[in-house]
């Protein structure tokens, strides 16, 4: 954390608190059946357990691409697939740097989750439908999530998803 001051438009001086952090990934995978993957974990800044995608920092040297694969693999147990940038953006611009940069999964197969040491995940695959109901609705309130499921839900690409005539993404 550092603190700036800074100059106004108007001459003024101010002073900012900035958060440097380490830019992030978050993945949407979605299954044949059109379901999307969510962990619910709990958050202690919140005081509760949160449905969210699964997501985690870039570490040093790796791509974004790298680290969804590795996230997603380490909380959701599946791996391999497609995975498609499906939007970055900056997660609270007003005090921290960090970007995120957020991916859509297709076409997965399980593998050995391998959650962080602190972390007590319950995975479960939802309906697409289901989970936009839940971001609508508050029962999902991580914006990572709200934003990847509701753009999801809005892609003409995401009602194609799987096999046999159901599309197979990009």
């Amino acid at each position: 954390m550092r603190v700036d001051r800074i100059r106004l438009a108007d001459g003024g001086e101010g002073v900012r608190e900035v958060v440097e952090s380490p830019d992030s990934v978050a993945v949407i995978a979605q299954d044949d059946l059109g379901r999307v993957l969510l962990v619910r974990q709990y958050r202690h800044a919140v005081g509760q357990e949160l449905w969210e995608i699964p997501a985690g920092g870039i570490d040093l040297g790796e791509t974004p691409l790298a680290a969804a694969r590795r996230e997603l693999a380490e909380e959701g147990g599946v791996g391999g697939g497609r995975f498609n940038l499906l939007f970055d953006f900056f997660l609270s611009p007003g005090i921290a740097s960090e970007r995120m940069s957020v991916f859509w999964a297709q076409g997965l197969v399980p593998c050995y989750a391998k959650p962080d040491e602190d972390e007590r995940l319950e995975v479960a695959w939802l309906p697409l439908a289901e989970a936009a109901a839940m971001c609508r609705d508050g029962r999902i309130a991580d914006a990572k999530t709200v934003a990847a499921v509701l753009a999801l839900v809005s892609s003409p690409a995401a009602g194609r998803a799987g096999p046999a005539g159901r599309g197979q993404g990009r």
